[in-house]
């Protein structure tokens, strides 16, 4: 059923594009696991959690939203959307999924360079993934939540709620011998520019392009991206 009073077909289309997303985000950090350079905290903080309790990620990490999710029934429900289940069930499924197809693919010592062109490539298609999530405006992730919802309650400024949540779990990371690496600062402090870019220039075009424009800012959603707050910006996803 649609959202918000939007038609079906309209309501749909995003849902197609938040399966894409995570699907594409999944693919992103799934390369970036696979050439051991790092994911972002929370997906690192799960991957050592994971390995240290024997369970595999997507279910590990299926947990670790739903415990997410609830601070967002009780004090976020605005940034609840079809979106955010999608992202919370599927999200580290799709990383395994493909970390699993990728990683027999390289080499077991790579050249520098190659590492470096499918760190690239993987950073990009992370941040691709991200900006088709967020431009679909179908609800926010469990983690990408957090740091809203303590804003909305105590007036503190974002960019440093989110920072000191993303050094929290990389700390996480750090001491469950999760997957840190250069991968990690980049995707948690330095994709946003990136996930701006590829919203201007790509998502949304190609949303206009799948839906009348005069429907491409129709709220169809409760909850829709984390937009800027005091400075900062979600970029995650």
């Amino acid at each position: 059923m649609a959202e918000n009073g939007t038609t079906p077909g309209k309501f749909v289309a995003r849902l197609i594009w938040v399966v894409i997303g995570v699907l594409v985000i999944g693919l992103g950090r799934g390369l970036l696991k696979a050439i051991n350079v790092g994911v972002d905290p929370y997906t690192a903080a799960n991957i050592g959690i994971s390995n240290l309790i024997g369970w595999d990620l997507g279910s590990y990490q299926l947990l670790s939203n739903i415990v997410l999710f609830i601070p967002m029934l009780i004090w976020g429900r605005k940034y609840i959307g079809i979106g955010s289940i999608v992202n919370m069930v599927f999200a580290g499924y799709a990383i395994q999924f493909f970390a699993g197809i990728l990683t027999p693919l390289v080499p077991d010592d790579p050249k520098p360079v190659v590492t470096m062109v499918l760190f690239v490539v993987g950073i990009l298609v992370f941040a691709l993934g991200a900006s088709l999530y967020l431009t679909a405006a179908l609800g926010t992730s469990p983690y990408d939540a957090l740091a809203p919802m303590i804003v909305d309650h105590t007036g503190a400024k974002y960019r440093v709620v989110r920072t000191v949540q993303d050094v929290f779990f990389l700390l996480l990371a750090v001491v469950f011998q999760g997957a840190i690496g250069v991968g990690t600062i980049v995707t948690a402090f330095f994709t946003g520019p990136l996930i701006e870019f590829f919203t201007q220039k790509v998502s949304t075009p190609l949303m206009a392009s799948v839906l009348p424009p005069a429907t491409v800012d129709e709220p169809v959603s409760t909850a829709g991206p984390v937009e800027e707050t005091e400075g900062g910006k979600a970029a995650s996803a």
